[in-house]
């Protein structure tokens, strides 16, 4: 992967909030990802679409559910360039996370319930 690729794919601040996500927390599907960011499914789904097409994420269904998480064959410099985004926006991350953290009940389940 070129950097040109990577540091366009990350120059949305939804793409970068949900690198960030996936980097702290392994995988998310769309539900939790739209209660972290407090967004619509719609937008968070063709972030991911673009994130999945740049090659920086991989998906994989269960189910009806597709999670999503870093592609783990990105070249080893991406992971510093990660953590480093990480880092620089240590306060959303922590607003997004506290904001995943404050549900306690299975997201997924209760978007088709609703």
């Amino acid at each position: 992967m070129e950097a040109v690729v990577f540091f366009k794919c990350l120059s949305d601040t939804t793409r970068l909030r949900i690198i960030t996500l996936l980097h702290h927390r392994g995988e998310l599907c769309v539900c939790e990802l739209m209660t972290a960011l407090q967004e619509s499914q719609p937008k968070i789904s063709r972030h991911l679409a673009q994130l999945r097409n740049c090659g920086l994420l991989k998906d994989q269904r269960r189910g009806q559910w597709v999670y999503y998480s870093i592609n783990p064959e990105l070249p080893p410099w991406t992971a510093n360039a990660l953590s480093a985004a990480c880092h620089a926006s240590d306060t959303q991350l922590k607003a997004d996370v506290d904001n995943l953290n404050g549900q306690q009940e299975d997201l997924c389940t209760r978007v088709t319930d609703a």
